[in-house]
């Protein structure tokens, strides 16, 4: 049988061996690399083509979440984490199991139990089990990991003036430039603050604090004009929520 090739991500330097000490009793594992953030990570996941991933989740740098996000094809993940606000988070991602530190070396096995189901395709995602639980509301992010080229750059939310749909990717505009990110409107609507977001039409996302005026371009419609001075269209639709959310 094929060996499951793992990898193992964690700045704890014990939560790594003691995920190793459980790991190397199983005959069909193959740990092909322990890793301390997720730049090393990244590193290795790329080199290695691991089937399988114990992750940890508040990393310096990177989290495991923004990994994943720089990742085309991931690979089965556990979350193995100290915090329990993630888990919807985490099973949105596909994770097969959402490990809450200090857990048990029987917890750990189970979890892998269910790696092993998902690498067979014969387990389905958890979300739908966690919807009645009640569970930590979702965080906004603060800031998004973007891979320009060779480069990881990280744009903090307050640096971004807007957001604009380009096909399959979303345009982030900013003060120093403008990134592309493979992701929909719809994830940044749900995950931005909308004390300091608006998504004012359907292609466009707006941060509340960089809106310099509201002009009116006909008689139903409006255009909004950054601080930067580019102009942006206003649905119907988007001009009402931008009531809303903004003094007009």
């Amino acid at each position: 049988m094929k060996p499951i090739k793992t990898l193992i991500v964690d700045d704890e330097s014990l939560a790594r061996q003691f995920i190793s000490k459980h790991l190397e009793q199983q005959p069909e594992i193959e740990i092909a690399a322990s890793c301390e953030n997720g730049f090393e990570a990244l590193k290795q996941i790329q080199k290695h083509r691991p089937d399988l991933v114990f992750l940890d989740i508040q990393m310096p740098k990177l989290t495991g979440f923004e990994l994943l996000e720089l990742l085309e094809n991931p690979p089965v993940i556990v979350f193995s984490t100290a915090y329990d606000q993630y888990a919807i988070q985490a099973f949105e991602k596909n994770a097969v199991d959402y490990l809450l530190k200090p857990y048990s070396g029987k917890r750990l096995l189970e979890a892998l139990e269910k790696a092993k189901l998902r690498l067979n395709g014969r387990q389905a995602n958890q979300i739908e089990k966690l919807k009645d639980d009640v569970l930590a509301p979702r965080e906004y992010v603060d800031r998004i990991v973007i891979k320009d080229g060779n480069d990881i750059v990280v744009v903090g939310v307050g640096e971004i003036h807007c957001l604009e749909a380009q096909d399959d990717y979303v345009e982030i505009v900013t003060a120093k430039g403008s990134y592309l990110k493979q992701q929909t409107m719809k994830f940044y609507e749900d995950h931005l603050d909308p004390k300091h977001f608006v998504r004012v039409h359907r292609s466009f996302i707006v941060r509340l604090e960089e809106i310099e005026k509201v002009e009116r371009y006909s008689k139903d419609s409006h255009l909004i004009v950054l601080k930067s001075t580019k102009k942006i269209s206003v649905s119907q639709r988007g001009y009402a929520k931008l009531k809303a959310q903004w003094k007009i």
